[in-house]
Parts: C-alpha cells; sequence; structure tokens
C-alpha cells in the first residue's frame, strides 16, 4: 500500500528538575548545597531511510515522544539526558506544521537529517543560588517542558520525468512497456490509484526515472477526482510527457484535453504550469480520425511543443521517444528539490526571558509569560527565604511597577502563574 499524507503527534523530552540538597558528612558542619542539575530532555530528528519508500507505517502508530531528562541529585550529581529519538522517513518527505500549515523540513537529500524539536533545558539545583547573604537556599529550578506539535508528513515522489494526463489515456501501458514495473492496467478510468514509479534505460545506457502519476481531471486543482491528491508529485520531475488519447475511441478532442490540464496545473502552481512538456500522441494504431491529430500537430507547432504519435500496446514511435527524452535530460538542469521559502522554519521559537504580560481577570490581576514561568520554576512558595527571593525577582523584572500602573490595590488578588496571592504595599 502506497501513503504519501500522514497527520502524527511529536513530543520532545522534558528537562529534569535540579535537585534541593545540602552536604551532610562527618567532621564537616554547614557543608553549604550541593543539589545537582537536571538532565536536558531528548530532541527529535527526523533522517532519510534508505530502507523506506512510504508512509505506511505513520498510519498505525500516531505519537513519537523523546526521553525526558532525568532529575539532578545531591553531590553536585547531574541527571542524565533524556535519548533524542530519530525518526526514518523516506527520500522526498516533507514536513509542515498542521496549525500554520508552515514548511519546515524537505528531507529530499540522502542522508539528510534535521532537528524538529529541541528538548527542555534541565533546571539548575539549588548549589547555583547560593550567594555571600543567602547561604542555605532551599529552592532549585524545575527542567523545562518539552514540545509538542502535530505535523503532517508529506511524500513527493522523486522521478525525472512525470506522465500526466487525463484517465485512460495510456500513461500505465506506456510504463509497463518500458519499464519493468507493474501498474495495474483496465480498460477503465482511474485504473491508477498510487503513483508508480520505473526506470527507463535508453540505447546509450542513460538510465532515468519515470513516475506514472494518476489521472487528472477538470476540477483537480479544486479537489475534483484524484487529480488534486497526487498532483504534488508532479512538481520534482523535470520533464512531463503529456499524454492525450489521439484515437478518438472516447469521443474526446485531443487538443481540449491538453489545454484541460494546462489550465489546472496553473491553477495548482504557475511554476509547475512552465515546466517543459512532450505531447505523446497515444493510441495511434487504433486512430479513427487523423484531422484530430492534425489539430492536436497544429496546436503543437504555435506553441512550440515537440510532439510523438505513438502507440504504447504496438510499439510504434515509442523507441523514439524515449531517446529524445535521454537527450532531453541531458541539457535540462536538474530540479532544486529543496522547497524555497524555508529560512523561517522552526516549529518552535525561543521565548523572550523578560517577556510577561498582566491582564485583569474579573476581580484579579494575572501575571503571566515566559519570564515568571522561568523564575516560578526557581520558586518553594514553602520557603520565606525562597519567597522573599521571589519578590525580588518580580521586583527587579518590573513586574510590581506594571502591577501598580495597571491599578492594583491593597487586598487585591494576584495570580502569578498557578499561584494566587494576596498584594500588600
Amino acid at each position: 500500500m502506497f501513503s504519501d499524507y500522514v497527520k502524527i503527534v511529536i513530543k520532545s523530552g522534558n528537562g529534569g528538575n535540579g535537585a534541593i540538597s545540602f552536604r551532610r558528612e562527618k567532621y564537616v558542619a554547614a557543608g553549604g548545597p550541593d543539589g545537582g542539575d537536571g538532565g536536558k530532555g531528548g530532541n527529535i530528528y527526523f533522517y532519510v531511510d534508505p530502507n523506506s519508500n512510504t508512509l505506511i507505517n505513520f498510519r498505525y502508530n500516531k505519537r513519537y515522544r523523546a526521553e525526558d531528562g532525568k532529575n539532578g541529585e545531591g553531590n553536585h550529581r547531574y541527571g542524565r539526558s533524556g535519548d533524542d529519538l530519530r525518526v526514518g522517513v523516506p527520500l522526498g518527505t516533507i514536513v509542515k506544521d498542521l496549525e500554520t500549515g508552515k514548511m519546515i523540513a524537505d528531507l529530499s537529500e540522502p542522508g539528510k537529517e534535521e532537528l524538529i524539536l529541541p528538548g527542555g533545558r534541565g533546571g539548575k539545583g539549588n548549589s547555583h543560588f547560593a550567594t555571600s547573604t543567602r547561604q542555605a537556599p532551599r529552592f532549585s529550578q524545575d527542567g523545562e517542558k518539552g514540545i509538542e506539535k502535530e505535523i503532517i508528513l508529506e511524500l513527493k515522489v522523486l522521478a525525472d520525468v512525470g506522465l500526466l494526463g487525463f484517465p485512460n489515456v495510456g500513461k500505465s501501458t506506456f510504463l509497463s512497456v518500458v519499464t519493468s514495473a507493474t501498474p495495474k492496467i483496465a480498460d477503465y478510468h482511474f485504473t491508477t490509484l498510487e503513483p508508480n514509479l520505473g526506470v527507463v534505460k535508453s540505447e546509450y545506457g542513460q538510465s532515468f526515472v519515470i513516475a506514472d502519476i494518476p489521472g487528472i481531471i477538470e476540477g483537480a486543482s479544486e479537489g475534483t477526482g484524484l487529480g488534486l491528491k497526487f498532483l504534488r508529485h508532479i512538481e520534482r520531475t523535470r520533464l512531463l510527457l503529456h499524454f492525450v488519447d489521439v484515437s478518438g475511441s472516447e469521443g474526446r478532442n485531443p487538443v481540449e484535453d491538453f489545454k484541460i490540464i494546462n489550465s489546472e496545473l496553473k491553477k495548482y502552481s504557475e511554476k509547475l504550469s512552465k515546466r517543459k512538456q512532450v505531447i505523446v500522441a497515444n493510441k495511434a494504431d487504433i486512430i479513427q480520425d487523423e484531422s484530430q491529430f492534425r489539430e492536436l500537430q497544429e496546436m503543437a507547432k504555435q506553441e512550440n511543443i515537440q510532439i510523438f504519435k505513438i502507440s504504447a500496446v504496438t510499439g510504434e514511435g515509442v523507441q523514439e521517444l524515449l531517446n529524445e527524452v535521454a537527450s532531453m535530460l541531458k541539457k535540462l538542469p536538474k530540479e532544486d528539490l529543496i522547497e524555497s521559502g524555508m529560512e523561517d522554519r522552526k516549529l518552535y521559537t525561543l521565548k523572550d526571558e523578560n517577556e510577561f504580560i498582566i491582564r485583569k481577570e474579573k476581580d484579579m490581576y494575572v501575571v503571566e509569560g515566559a519570564a515568571v514561568e522561568k523564575i516560578m520554576r526557581r520558586v518553594n512558595m514553602e520557603d520565606n527565604e525562597s519567597l522573599y527571593y521571589f519578590q525580588r525577582c518580580l521586583e527587579e523584572l518590573g513586574v510590581y511597577e506594571k502591577l501598580k500602573a495597571a491599578g492594583v490595590q491593597e487586598g487585591d488578588t494576584v495570580k502569578v502563574v498557578d499561584w494566587e496571592l494576596e498584594w500588600f504595599d
């Protein structure tokens, strides 16, 4: 089963908490704080797995989590960092943020690996908070929480040549003739339900990869039929063989078909609509009206597009087409597989450590933000010395000044993160 689009949830590891500990040894008086730091949470990496060619495994395992860091201990013992999680994906996989739709990684190079989510930092032990006036701090810093995100994995087939056209125009038959691929072939529309790849070896020894894309119909760029689901696979081909049925067996006009498909390409992607094309007039062995083929020839001449008349069933014109494709691929530059517009592609953002806001919630003033969260991770609310430290940090940060400006009065309730406190001036 071919799978090319899945949604999964990933979470990096939490950082371990710093320890609150004091050195206690025989004959050592007032040994002082010796709490060790917590370990860092595990990162999440995605890498190109050469043995994978589908996203099917992600349909059954939807959650991926890196290991948490361990807590620090006494005697300055640091907690162990959590193991990183490395997730293998097929070559050509794109990672997107589900919430924003922003692309954050393009794994289109063999051996490539990308950091997707960093683990939380470990908290500091109480030994870091000892000063000349605070020699026995009874508080430490909690580790940062890991980041959890829902992401999209999207696989784009990597091929040199894409077969384009309406359903049942002979693309799968052509692929089966020129490669060792064995696509499903039948005389009805949408026989091909998933992309098929095959390798062609030309007479001159050059080889290239062909992708048979499920048939596209009018309205595909808006989601009609199967086209929208697979239009993404054509984006990474260097050359498009645009198949049209010139036999007249289905009462279709090949010129109109050609224009409809190209209109859908343009609606989907302006860049894709400008991709180099060759018209392949197929089913020449059962042609019923030569005038339609001549009309197609005239249009190709006006558009300056090469046209080949072939029969995938009998082999007429097939070798000449392959030789020309091999020659064209030598001249066509390889597409830059890495998607553009990825300069700011991280799933996570580094918080401003001085950032906080004050808002009024009924009769309560709420203080929240990265800065106060950081302070709260260091505080033991049951310890007076720790509370003094907490109050001084809030004052130095400017919280008190902003609370006064917001109109706080003595006796009012102030909520700092999860703690509700009574204001005294």
